[in-house]
């Protein structure tokens, strides 16, 4: 063979070697799924302690219902009981500590997620009451008229 062909194919060997060598000395040992073969996962053995120690941004409705046992006691009769209460007032870690961190988002944007109207036949998308945000009460955030914590048909 000519040269033309071997050159190419000494520069691809050479990379996967400088690959492989890259990935010996930079991979750490315990990286990878462990007992399941010769396979990587995004899991260390050596990590776990550190994740262990990161404090949880999300702490769930159950954390909310420790104080707040009205409001949660509220949603939970409403049409908003599946969603949870930092979907919409934010992550409660530091809260109640910096009760100043935990934010009400009272925004259009974040009720038009769910409430804007769609038409997914497939799907339980089509039981959420929806508006077309570019005619209903434009200029103005949700919460002027609609409580989130008491929503109901009726006010829709």
């Amino acid at each position: 063979m000519k040269g033309h062909v071997w050159r190419p194919l000494y520069v691809v060997i050479g990379i996967v070697v400088l690959l492989l060598l890259f990935r010996f000395f930079y991979v750490p040992d315990d990286f990878g799924i462990q007992e399941q073969g010769y396979t990587f996962g995004f899991h260390r053995l050596s990590n776990e302690q550190e994740w262990k120690d990161f404090p949880a941004k999300y702490k769930g409705t159950e954390y909310c219902n420790e104080c707040h046992d009205d409001k949660v006691a509220s949603i939970s009769a409403s049409q908003h009981e599946m969603i949870p209460c930092e979907d919409c007032h934010g992550p409660a870690r530091n809260h109640p500590e910096d009760p100043e961190k935990l934010v009400v988002n009272r925004s259009r944007e974040l009720c038009i997620r769910c409430h804007s109207k769609l038409y997914m036949p497939s799907s339980g998308r089509n039981d959420i009451p929806g508006i077309d945000p570019g005619t209903h009460n434009t200029g103005m955030e949700c919460a002027e008229c609609h409580n989130p914590h008491n929503p109901s048909l009726e006010d829709m």
